[in-house]
């Protein structure tokens, strides 16, 4: 199964009531290290598809006297998400670490969420700090969307039939599987435009299916745009362009 995120999970908790929790860590630390603040991922959603891996940056910023010397980075999600990554700082201010997620082996549909990076960053006088939750990020399901408008070409005033589907990362299969029950917009740019408007939402059926009718008047290109939410990433299909006359 999912040996690499379950072995580091449970290496990282304890057993209370015989059940397995992540171990707590009150932060703390000596001397006047600080740590002021962490970047994940340029600040950006993580979000990973089906079957490819992504690395992602984190570093954390301090201050000593001395200079920071040696970071020890762990990440923190739901459902004993964990990953760990240790080393030199490259400057006395940043600690950086580089994280190779695999949706392969290393995660489980119901890790997607909040996430959490914590540090224990280290000195060159034999100072120290911990802080376990610097900051918060999303680690999100990739997805997929498609539109297709008929018939083409169309006579004006006729009715344009727009379907399309949803669906999202399923890490545990490696595909991608029907997302059902999301709020999705359909959107028209007309020839010449630069930009699409929203249209009308419709609610993605079984089999994450899309579909709708509109009244053709000019021409142009029809799509579905898909906002995310906390466990998927947002997701905007090809344009459908379609010729009324």
């Amino acid at each position: 199964m999912r040996n690499r995120i379950v072995i580091t999970a449970l290496t990282a908790a304890a057993v209370v009531g015989g059940i397995a929790v992540p171990a707590a860590q009150a932060d703390g630390g000596y001397g006047d290290t600080t740590i002021t603040s962490a970047t994940v991922n340029g600040g950006r959603d993580i979000i990973i598809g089906s079957g490819t891996a992504k690395t992602v940056k984190v570093t954390i910023y301090g201050r000593d006297n001395s200079g920071l010397s040696k970071v020890d980075i762990d990440l923190n999600g739901p459902n004993y998400g964990y990953f760990n990554s240790a080393g030199a700082c490259e400057t006395v201010t940043a600690c950086s670490r580089s994280f190779t997620i695999d949706p392969r082996v290393d995660l489980i549909n119901s890790n997607a969420g909040t996430w959490y990076v914590g540090a224990w960053v280290d000195a060159k006088d034999g100072d120290f700090r911990w802080t376990e939750r610097i900051r918060s990020f999303r680690v999100k399901r990739a997805a997929l969307l498609s539109a297709n408008a008929s018939p083409e070409p169309v006579l004006k005033g006729r009715a344009i039939t727009v379907t399309g589907a949803l669906k999202r990362a399923n890490w545990e299969t490696g595909t991608y599987s029907a997302y059902s029950g999301q709020s999705v917009q359909l959107q028209f740019r007309k020839y010449g435009a630069t930009s699409y408007t929203t249209v009308k939402t419709v609610t993605s059926g079984s089999y994450g299916a899309l579909k709708t009718t509109v009244t053709a008047s000019v021409d142009g290109y029809w799509r579905w745009s898909y906002a995310g939410n906390t466990a998927t990433g947002n997701k905007v299909s090809a344009g459908d362009f379609v010729d009324v006359r």
